[in-house]
């Protein structure tokens, strides 16, 4: 007989996910039971700070009052009709989501890979239409390094090949140059270029930040060539860097901006492309869509999301804290941190490998009540929610000060 969840231990709950998971990650041995703002606790009561809020799917912290208000107030009345009928709350969530973007219009989806895979079609339908590229024609500009999900078409512009091996074949009609490179960008695009797809920080990568007017380059080299501009900000979007969106560094306005992650409060996936109406409109009924885009439940959550982020608190504090941040890895410079980028509270860090793998480095701080991720080699990534405290910040910096200077 097995035992009730909650009789069993961290470990009997880990064995218990082998033989009926598919391995398709490798977690650290934590079991989260319980959450509350910026602290997560095991099913032993152990409490953790959370530096990575779910890759900035918790932006706003573990069940922010608000936006548990809200869903309950929505589960009370009203979860899912399909799009087969209009519902009384996804107007004024495209509405808020349009105006909070400097937007027209609004495509509403659940994961951000299908904002992705979204944004892939709506381009190439404009190319077709719009542009006058000649059928199945339609190319597409990524980036090196790029984590855009995934999906078998995604991960066929992948660079990463644990990524990419063993599922192809891949969709044909992508391009892809190295990241920060105006002049490996101008060279791919040509006739049949329906838009250039980019993070403007990659994440997955180590938060690589690129040179400074290197997303206005992409804007002008994109209006200039007449194809599109199109923004995955689904981990940099959203308040993460102190912006609402990271192209506004750069006062950059792309055609199509992807949503995701941040958009669902942490409670249920939302998703959305955001653009131009003569880019959006090129869609027509039948053309795309999705089950549970846009239900009356993810679209309360998401218009209290944009309640949240309408305030501009928590770009504030991604800004104010994001100095805190720089500044405390600026002292482990040279003591066991080689190197680091950061933009408002997201930061890439580069650990010394003689100290350790990221993932070594990871399950040290958990150890010591600190919960990060691991990206490639020995690096971690650092992207606590915008809810942090200072004190709070200051404690997780002591700590990675503390698991480094063990480890030398």
């Amino acid at each position: 007989m097995t035992a009730p969840v909650d009789m069993r231990s961290s470990a009997e709950l880990i064995r218990a996910e082998e033989p009926v998971l598919a391995h398709n990650y490798h977690p650290l041995p934590v079991v989260v039971a319980r959450a509350e703002g910026t602290w997560v606790e095991d099913v032993e009561g152990r409490r953790y700070l959370d530096m990575l809020a779910g890759y900035s799917a918790l932006n706003f912290g573990h069940r922010h009052p608000a936006l548990i208000e809200a869903a309950h107030r929505q589960l009370d009345r009203l979860t899912l009709t399909s799009r087969a009928f209009h519902n009384d709350r996804l107007a004024e969530f495209a509405e808020r989501l349009a105006g909070l973007t400097g937007m027209d219009m609004v495509l509403p989806m659940n994961t951000g890979a299908e904002a992705v895979e979204s944004g892939i079609k709506v381009a190439r339908k404009w190319a077709y239409d719009v542009k006058g590229v000649p059928a199945d024609r339609a190319t597409i500009v990524v980036a090196a390094e790029n984590f855009h999900g995934r999906t078998t078409t995604i991960v066929g512009f992948s660079t990463d090949e644990t990524a990419r091996t063993g599922f192809g074949p891949f969709a044909p009609g992508f391009r892809i140059v190295p990241y920060n490179d105006l002049a490996a960008l101008e060279a791919a695009v040509d006739d049949t270029t329906a838009a250039v797809l980019i993070e403007p920080i990659q994440g997955e990568a180590g938060v690589i930040i690129p040179d400074d007017g290197y997303l206005a380059g992409v804007r002008e080299l994109t209006r200039r060539t007449g194809c599109l501009f199109v923004a995955d900000e689904i981990q940099s979007g959203l308040g993460r860097t102190g912006r609402t969106l990271a192209v506004e560094h750069e006062s950059v306005v792309p055609d199509l901006v992807l949503l995701g992650k941040a958009l669902g409060g942490g409670i249920v996936p939302v998703s959305a492309v955001v653009g131009r109406r003569d880019v959006l409109g090129v869609l027509h009924p039948g053309e795309h869509g999705s089950t549970f885009g846009g239900n009356p439940l993810a679209a309360a959550i998401g218009t209290a999301v944009v309640d949240l982020l309408e305030t501009g608190e928590f770009q504030r504090r991604a800004t104010e804290l994001g100095v805190v941040l720089r500044g405390g890895l600026s002292r482990l410079l040279g003591k066991g941190v080689v190197g680091f980028r950061a933009r408002g509270l997201w930061a890439g860090v580069d650990i010394d490998p003689a100290l350790g793998t990221g993932r070594e480095v990871s399950a040290r701080l958990m150890h010591k009540g600190v919960l990060v991720k691991d990206t490639h080699g020995s690096t971690i990534r650092l992207a606590p929610p915008l809810t942090i405290t200072g004190e709070e910040l200051e404690g997780a910096l002591g700590t990675l000060a503390e698991v480094l200077t063990e480890g030398s």
